[in-house]
């Protein structure tokens, strides 16, 4: 399946502001939005009035960018969240923060969302105890994530599981950190979610 390989910082740079695509190093002095706060190329640093039509692609291929999901991925939970009820664009944002590689990173399993959804392929996590090796899982409320038993004893894990250690986890998930399982307390609402986006864009972008 296609993937994103080239510099992911330019992405960060392109939207204006952190999508924590490169783990540790997007909290430290290096980060690119730190050290160079505008897009880049060779325009980067030009003004530029964005059109209607530029400010909703910009929210839509943010959100898509701070989640990583592809192109078609992203239409097909704006067509579920649409059926929903509710808000299209606050049931678009719940059913990506229920996606199982959010969770890990949630977490603090992983460094990044792109290591997250990489452990989940290798199968290092099991949900109601049984191994769940597809990063797209949605949970459900009252759902018990957990890192397998084998690989809890691993150097990375526990190399992971120490430099992610302080970061909070959102209130919608219970975190046993001694027993590394999560359980899904109640499924997330926007207040629950910190991306600086307004939804109501992507909304307009696919209703055209």
């Amino acid at each position: 399946m296609a993937r994103y390989t080239e510099a992911v910082c330019k992405l960060c740079r392109r939207e204006g502001q952190k999508l924590f695509l490169k783990g540790e190093r997007c909290y430290t002095d290096k980060c690119a939005i730190s050290r160079r706060a505008y897009a880049p190329g060779q325009h980067g640093q030009g003004r530029k009035k964005a059109s209607e039509y530029g400010m909703q692609l910009r929210a839509k291929q943010m959100t898509r960018r701070f989640y990583g999901v592809l192109e078609g991925q992203f239409h097909h939970y704006y067509e579920m969240a649409t059926t929903m009820p509710g808000k299209a664009g606050d049931n678009l944002l719940i059913l990506l923060e229920e996606r199982l590689d959010n969770v890990v990173y949630r977490c603090g399993w992983a460094s990044s969302r792109a290591e997250a959804r990489q452990l989940v392929v290798h199968g290092h996590f099991t949900v109601n105890g049984k191994k769940v090796d597809i990063p797209s899982y949605l949970v459900k409320a009252g759902e018990v994530v957990a890192i397998k038993d084998k690989s809890r004893q691993s150097d990375k894990f526990k190399a992971v599981l120490e430099a992610n250690s302080a970061r909070p986890a959102p209130k919608w998930l219970d975190v046993d950190a001694a027993n590394a399982q999560a359980t899904v307390s109640a499924l997330p609402t926007r207040e629950d979610i910190d991306l600086e986006v307004d939804e109501t864009l992507i909304v307009e972008l696919y209703s055209k």
